[in-house]
């Protein structure tokens, strides 16, 4: 080897030890910022949210371990978290009459195995197919227990749900589990490890299999693995880790009701994962905190905020089906050669006409549904910075469309501008150009 391939090989090693420890710096200082968010956001609300987030990307996370890490597109993912929140629930009450000793620390754990128990034999009988079948018998097997949920209510608790009460006397810790506080550390810890088992298992030989059936079925029955098996037990730990979420979500609320396995959702993170990203780990994460954020925020402002995730959702399979992850590991070259700055006002640029775009579809969207027939449309609405807007006149539908117009025409023209700053970026990269 000559000295120059050696000093290469060497430069290689050191790029690579460098790269190991920002990484583990940027996990601790994600750490240190999840145990200090209470800290810096102390509102109850801001709390409550934090919480929920918290729970969502356990649910994310597993879910994306059906769809992006072994290309199974389920729609009843819901029935895993369900139950598992469901089970945990009853086991909490059963804590709470004496009949059980289990710390209220583990209720996750049981929410998990609960789940785990459902996932077995369910995904024995989802995984016989894949494909469209799958996501059909899926969509079937979840539309089966929301029906089911109305009908036992023994277990289910009927249209009134299943109540309980988080603060029992078992517990590993000094803590009763009343402050909200408390319940947040405890999700963060579940989330946590959650996280790290569940990204641990996509270095493991099953991940890579995983990888592999979804990339080409044939193939990995060629190299001697049977790909319904790999499917099986990868949606067994879906399940599993859906349940720690349920079990999560019965600890927080301390009531669990029929939607909690419905098919809504089941759609929610498909659409959490989805907009996140299914092709990177952290994907899911973003989605999760995203829409969990958006879906609180949107519906204390609009009633039609169901609408808007509709519309997001279709924008992102049309213009960013890599999701967010996808979007920000796309800058990661630009960033690397530090060329950022010159995108900066190319951004700027497009995001004037973004926002006149987005506030002349928004006051339609608004305004067609103050004319459903749940309004008199004649009543004078608040909409953005007006209180008084008439939409029986014709000017608010022609504000909006012109604003519709003029955004859109405005976007396009930056998006071209964008694309030519893009392109000469990219091929100073290729070039070798320096920043």
């Amino acid at each position: 080897m000559s000295e120059k391939a050696m000093q290469n090989t060497v430069s290689a090693g050191r790029f690579t030890q460098l790269l190991a420890w920002r990484q583990y710096l940027l996990l601790l200082a994600v750490v240190g910022l999840v145990i200090a968010l209470p800290y810096i956001f102390t509102s109850g609300h801001s709390l409550s949210l934090l919480s929920q987030m918290g729970i969502a990307i356990i649910f994310a996370l597993s879910y994306n371990m059906l769809l992006g890490q072994g290309g199974m597109l389920s729609f009843g993912h819901a029935v895993y978290y369900g139950l598992g929140g469901f089970i945990t629930a009853h086991v909490l009450n059963m804590v709470g009459d004496g009949r059980l000793a289990i710390p209220l620390e583990l209720m996750p754990l049981v929410g998990g195995l609960g789940a785990l128990a459902f996932a077995i034999p369910l995904g024995y009988i989802n995984t016989k197919r894949s494909g469209v079948s799958f996501a059909m018998i899926t969509l079937g097997i979840g539309e089966l227990v929301a029906a089911s949920s109305l009908m036992f209510t023994d277990f289910f608790g009927g249209e009134a749900g299943v109540s309980t009460d988080r603060m029992v006397d078992v517990t590993l810790l000094p803590f009763d589990y009343g402050p909200s506080i408390q319940v947040y550390y405890l999700i963060v810890a579940w989330m946590l490890l959650s996280v790290l088992a569940m990204y641990l298992l996509t270095q493991t030989p099953l991940g890579k299999m995983a990888n592999a059936v979804r990339d080409n079925w044939e193939r990995a029955q060629f190299v001697g693995y049977n790909p319904r098996i790999v499917n099986f037990i990868q949606f067994s730990i879906a399940g599993f880790f859906a349940g720690v979420a349920g079990g999560l979500f019965a600890i927080n609320y301390e009531i669990l009701t029929a939607d909690t396995v419905g098919v809504q959702q089941s759609g929610l993170v498909l659409l959490m994962t989805f907009i996140g990203g299914v092709s990177y780990f952290f994907g899911p994460i973003l989605g999760a905190i995203l829409i969990t954020y958006l879906s609180i925020s949107l519906s204390n402002i609009t009633e039609a905020w169901v609408l808007y995730f509709g519309l997001l959702f279709v924008f992102m399979v049309m213009y960013a089906p890599s999701g967010l992850a996808g979007i920000i590991m796309q800058h990661r070259p630009v960033w690397r050669a530090g060329k950022m700055g010159r995108l900066v006002v190319p951004y700027l640029v497009a995001a004037v006409p973004a926002l006149i775009l987005f506030f002349g579809a928004a006051a339609v969207i608004e305004m067609a549904y103050h004319r459903s027939a749940s309004y008199d449309p004649s009543t004078p609405m608040e909409l953005f910075l007006w209180d008084s807007v008439v939409i029986t006149t014709v000017w608010p539908w022609l504000f909006a469309g012109l604003a519709i117009v003029i955004g859109g025409a405005g976007l396009r023209w930056a998006i071209r501008r964008f694309k030519a700053v893009w392109d000469e970026i990219h091929e100073e990269i290729a070039a070798g150009g320096g920043a």
